[in-house]
């Protein structure tokens, strides 16, 4: 395990115990599969999905040739419990994995790494890439069969994913690319309240994140502090301030990390929204790269027999409940973009608002579909192929599930319902239509009571009462 090959040529190498099948006709047909995994993007940040603040003209472009999933959340919102879904397609807490700290995580099953990803396409007769962020516990993506084409997490890898995308080969392909931003947002509070010695490494080590940080913090030239205030910088969320009943379990959470905590405390209203308007910076920064990617499968002449699947390992807390970093349930942090294009094949501009996507449990089972391959029997999520070419899927779901370092969530058809460790509120229930800011709990609510109860039997279904 932890081995680390850099292929640049598709298809040259294999790992040595893989067995690759030939290339049939039928496989031949299969079509081309490209991920794009962005790092930290909340669902609302796309200009697409109606955010004026930025502009995002390639995402736009995905969007307005496929399908956007508006209610598709991800497994766990942070990032290596995510991407250890992502790439398995199973629940991070199968491994004892519940934050980005592995203390008291299993080694990965020999069964889940002979499913690997790139393995099964492999095995399938594809070819199998894999650039950028990896973070994943106690493994690579070497370990799932993948050939690692690029370390960087930017726009070099960008361009080596466009080299790759324009490769002529006989075999069709499965290429995922893990870019970083708008994860640099992270660096903000982190500098801005450097006092351990941890922090202050990771400024240290940060260089080109937190000088990609400095771009993003930068303001327009000629344009006054106050006319920038008011003409430029988005404004307040709001649902800025934090919930009422707000579960102990968050709250000693936050405070488990200072900076965080002196961020809520301490931060100026201006100061929130200077971290609103980098993070809108930094997401235009990564659509830059998402275009680099779909222009080369453009001027490919491939793209017709390409599926693009766009999505991101979790949100931001962008200033709601006066919080950034992620973590959280509410939907700033756990609420992902989920777009699938292929033209002839999507039907364009459509906007899925009823569908529950799990992006981790579902990616692994939608991959397959698409390539004809055999799903393991162990796995829960579904396929969201159906949907996103305009047919009716196999059979609904009642809710998803969610989980992080203090507790369990699912997501309803209206509702989110959690479980915390421990503390007071620890219970919650929110009404997204009542309240989509999440602003209170509806625990107790007049005529809730079966509404609670419903969840209660689908929290127990979904985690075995756990």
């Amino acid at each position: 395990m932890n081995r680390r090959k850099f292929i640049k040529s598709s298809g040259t190498a294999v790992a040595a115990a893989m067995t690759v099948s030939p290339v049939s006709a039928q496989s031949a047909k299969r079509p081309n599969i490209i991920v794009i995994v962005t790092d930290q993007q909340s669902a609302t940040m796309m200009s697409s999905a109606g955010n004026s603040y930025l502009k995002t003209p390639n995402m736009d472009r995905l969007a307005a040739s496929g399908v956007s999933f508006e209610r598709a959340y991800c497994s766990a919102p942070v990032c290596v419990p995510s991407r250890f879904s992502l790439m398995t397609g199973r629940m991070p807490s199968e491994i004892g994995m519940r934050s980005n700290e592995l203390d008291g995580v299993i080694d990965i099953p020999k069964h889940i790494l002979d499913q690997g990803l790139g393995q099964r396409f492999k095995r399938a007769g594809y070819d199998a890439a894999y650039g950028g962020k990896e973070h994943l516990p106690k493994m690579d993506v070497n370990d799932l069969g993948f050939d690692y084409i690029c370390e960087d997490e930017r726009d070099e890898l960008a361009a080596t994913c466009a080299d790759y995308i324009k490769e002529e080969r006989d075999k069709p392909f499965l290429l995922i690319s893990s870019l970083i931003n708008p994860h640099d947002i992270c660096y903000m509070a982190i500098r801005d309240f450097a006092e351990s010695e941890f922090s202050k490494y990771l400024i240290k080590a940060g260089v080109v994140e937190v000088k990609t940080l400095d771009r993003a913090l930068k303001t327009p030239d000629a344009v006054s502090r106050e006319e920038f205030l008011r003409d430029y910088c988005p404004p307040l969320p709001a649902n800025f301030e934090p919930q009422q009943d707000e579960p102990d379990a968050l709250r000693d959470l936050i405070a488990l990390r200072p900076f965080r905590m002196k961020a809520r405390k301490q931060w100026t209203d201006e100061r929130w929204r200077m971290h609103r308007w980098a993070y809108h910076r930094l997401t235009e920064m990564v659509d830059t790269q998402v275009g680099i990617i779909l222009d080369a499968l453009d001027e490919s002449g491939k793209a017709e027999e390409t599926v693009v699947i766009f999505t991101s390992d979790h949100g931001d807390m962008d200033a709601s409940h006066r919080m950034e970093h992620k973590t959280a349930f509410y939907d700033e942090a756990s609420r992902i973009p989920l777009i699938v294009s292929q033209p002839g094949k999507t039907p364009s501009g459509i906007v899925d608002r009823s569908n529950l996507v799990s992006n981790g449990l579902d990616l692994y089972p939608t991959l397959c579909d698409y390539a004809g391959i055999e799903l393991p029997h162990d796995l829960h999520g579904m396929s969201f192929r159906p949907l996103a070419e305009g047919l009716l899927p196999a059979h609904s779901r009642k809710a998803i599930p969610v989980e992080n370092e203090i507790g369990r969530m699912i997501v309803s058809a209206g509702h989110k319902y959690a479980q915390h460790d421990g503390g007071e509120n620890s219970e919650q229930l929110y009404d997204l239509a009542a309240d989509p800011g999440e602003m209170r709990n509806a625990m107790k609510d007049n005529g809730k009571k079966d509404v609670v109860q419903d969840h209660r039997t689908m929290f127990v279904e979904l985690f075995g009462g756990k």
